[in-house]
Parts: C-alpha cells; structure tokens; sequence
C-alpha cells in the first residue's frame, strides 16, 4: 500500500515537537505530526474544582478547540456549550496526563492544558495528548524548581497514536485520507512502560478478529515509544 511520504505500514508521519513557544504559559510546545500542527500550553491556577476545595490532592485537566481555519472548511468557533466530540477529546486528554500524575504533590494547584488544533490531517487528540505532556512536564519542573511542591509528580511518560486496518493491513499513524477510509479505526494512549491508559476502537466497516486487535496493540504500542523518545529529546532527557 503507498501511504504519504512513502512511509511503511509501520511507520510514524515525521514528528517534531517544539518547545517553550509560548513565552505567557508554565509550559508550552507545538507538536506537529505531518499536517496535523496542535498548539499545547500549560496554565497554574490555585483555582480549584468546588469538589477539591478540601481535598488532600490537586488536578490536572484539559480543554481542546480546532481553530477555524484548521481545516480546508471554515471550522465554526464553539461558544458556551462544546459539541460532543470536543468534550470527548477533552476527557481523554485530561484521563490520559492524570494517569501518570501524582495528585497528592499537586495539592492545591490545579493545571489546565490547553489543546489547539492549528492545522488538522488526522490524529489530532492523540497529538494532543503527546503535546499535552510535554506542555505539562515543563510547568510541574518549573513549579518544582520554584519550591511549589517537595516531590515531582510525574509517575512515567504518556503519549498516544492512532492505528487502523484498510484492505486486511494494520496501519499505523493516520491521515485524514486514511483515516476517512480505514475499515478499522483505533486510538491507543499507553504509558512509557507499556501500561495501556485507554483504547478507543471501532469497526467502521468490517469487524475485527482477536488476532488482529493485538496487532493493531502491538503496531501502536511501537510508535507509542517512538514518540516517548521524541518527548524526552524535546525536553532534552537522554
């Protein structure tokens, strides 16, 4: 099967991951996996959820928004109340970077990601939650330098990938054009020591056997680490 930039079946779009791009915020960077460009920026507040105003541990969330022109039709602004999918996308992120949080050394801060989606090619929430992190890991080592909590709170490094099945391949890492067209559609969130956080899968078309599912796992569990080591060289971690 040929696939952009003539990448194997296996293979990631060209990632890079920039950080510190946004002077105002804790933490920032901006991911871009092929045509998919999301800018991640990272919020410190004392603001706490009602619910946590006397809880022993902080929070960490998140909000997504594909910005009008990210796509080749005008995307409307979302106002007041965010559609279905936004407020999915939002969940997933927010699920994803507290999976590898320690809550208790947040006592009292709560950090809000922000996710926008500048261009979009397919795989937005799962750039996202890789962007999301490295955004997140930058504000939690800066409050640490700053003597606002005694431990560092990140338990392992997350990211996300999509993976799909067209004509009976696994496919990893899809475009839009992929994407729109793949008789199998997946998106696996797993940890740096291959702990899986959440898999999102649906047969758009045909179903899918046993055997095939692991290995759509394990097709999407191999660009996870690529991406990790990705994360840690934009963060300048060996």
């Amino acid at each position: 099967m040929v696939r952009s930039n003539e990448r194997s079946n296996t293979s990631l779009r060209p990632v890079s991951i920039e950080t510190e791009v946004n002077p105002n915020a804790a933490g920032s960077c901006l991911i871009k996996c092929g045509g998919t460009h999301v800018l991640c920026t990272a919020s410190v507040t004392t603001d706490l959820p009602e619910w946590l105003k006397n809880a022993s541990k902080g929070w960490v969330t998140a909000e997504y928004a594909m910005l009008p022109c990210a796509t080749s039709t005008r995307v409307a602004r979302e106002k007041n109340l965010h559609a279905g999918r936004t407020h999915e996308i939002q969940r997933l992120i927010g699920r994803s970077l507290r999976s590898v949080v320690d809550l208790e050394s947040l006592k009292g801060y709560q950090i809000i990601i922000d996710c926008d989606v500048l261009q979009a090619d397919g795989g937005t929430r799962t750039a996202s939650v890789t962007g999301a992190f490295v955004a997140l890991y930058i504000a939690l080592t800066k409050m640490k330098n700053d003597g606002l909590m005694n431990v560092f709170p990140i338990k392992e490094f997350v990211a996300a990938v999509s993976c799909g099945m067209k004509d009976g391949e696994v496919l990893l890492d899809l475009d839009y054009g992929e994407d729109s067209t793949a008789d199998t559609d997946s998106n696996f969130v797993m940890t740096q020591s291959g702990k899986i956080v959440e898999i999102q899968g649906t047969a758009e078309k045909v179903p899918f056997s046993e055997d095939e599912f692991l290995e759509l796992l394990h097709t999407a569990r191999s660009g996870i680490s690529q991406l990790i080591n990705q994360q840690k060289e934009a963060l300048g971690i060996k």
